[in-house]
């Protein structure tokens, strides 16, 4: 019989890459998806998953849907990728994020715990819990947390929950602590498609600049379908564990906007960006490096695409929906 698993926040960036590897090995995929009056496919459409998943209605703000999905479904994997997950955003609605990332989680972790105990849980968690480090180095799975938005501060809650019911009820349940992951299909609000996409529209007479907040930030950056596989490899394991995912290498926001422009010829990208005060956050996080020897030791996991054709890639999707369109 083939292995069933339930991805939440599966209309997002992770859920179709994660779906399709899943599917490939021979899963059978339930997707959570709100009762939306339209729902928005278009991500799974890209990734070409539509039409192979079951989409069961469910919502992280109700437990009792929650309960009742676990309940019925006894899933053998439960991928909680589901969040409120722009920071900026966060700072704006910290009750509505804390509401979808930290008791979400708590939710699915007792309706597992209730109904379905031998199901693996993975729980994405994310580099913006390290927050404020003091120093230039690497954050790594020992590195302690110290979150500079309530997107951070939800997180960490979710973290220590899905740790504390392995600790105390025994489930198998694994954090992913990834670092920042794109890919073509990565939200317009986040600032790495929002770099492509104005780089697209500049490259095709749309836009004659773009506008973004601080380029000094640091970021380890790397590509969703090569992340999902790290969450994957978690559920596989003897042993429930956390892990850093990243791919060591930390690259400025304006790094990542050089090689935007160069990858469509531009060399003089400096006068077509203007720096605009409103799109800086309350707090900075200065800097995120992994350290992922964990789980290329144990997972036996590393990234394969590379900084520079992660951002290819992206600009390249972007001009294709414009010329497309």
């Amino acid at each position: 019989m083939a292995k069933t698993a339930l991805v939440t926040g599966i209309l997002g960036q992770d859920g179709p890459y994660l779906a399709d590897l899943l599917i490939k090995k021979g899963y059978r995929v339930f997707g959570l998806i709100r009762r939306y009056s339209n729902p928005n496919f278009s991500n799974l459409d890209y990734v070409g998953v539509t039409n192979e998943i079951d989409y069961v209605e469910g919502d992280m703000n109700d437990e009792a849907s929650l309960l009742n999905l676990i309940r019925t479904l006894h899933p053998d994997e439960v991928y909680n990728l589901a969040a409120q997950s722009f920071v900026k955003t966060s700072f704006d609605q910290a009750k509505l994020t804390t509401e979808v990332n930290s008791l979400g989680p708590l939710y699915l972790l007792n309706a597992i715990k209730f109904f379905s105990p031998t199901t693996k849980f993975y729980q994405a968690s994310t580099s913006e819990m390290f927050g404020l480090q003091h120093t230039n180095g690497y954050q790594d799975e020992q590195t302690p947390f110290h979150p500079r938005s309530p997107y951070g501060v939800s997180k960490v809650y979710a973290y220590w929950m899905t740790v504390n019911y392995r600790e105390s009820y025994g489930l198998f349940t694994a954090n992913g602590i990834l670092f920042n992951h794109e890919s073509p299909i990565r939200g317009i609000q986040f600032v790495t498609r929002k770099i492509t996409d104005g780089v697209a529209k500049i490259k095709l007479g749309l836009a004659k600049e773009l506008r973004l907040g601080n380029l000094d930030a640091k970021r380890d950056w790397g590509f969703a379908g090569d992340y999902v596989e790290a969450m994957y490899l978690m559920l596989q394991q003897k042993n429930p564990d956390d892990y850093v995912i990243g791919t060591g290498e930390s690259h400025s926001v304006r790094e990542f906007v050089e090689a935007a422009f160069k990858s469509i010829g531009i060399a003089d990208w400096k006068k077509y960006v203007v720096i605009d005060p409103q799109f800086k956050r309350p707090a900075e996080v200065p800097n995120l490096k992994a350290k992922a020897d964990k789980a290329k030791r144990n997972l036996n996991w590393k990234p394969k695409v590379s900084f520079e054709e992660l951002v290819e890639m992206m600009v390249k999707a972007d001009l294709k929906r414009y010329g497309s369109k």
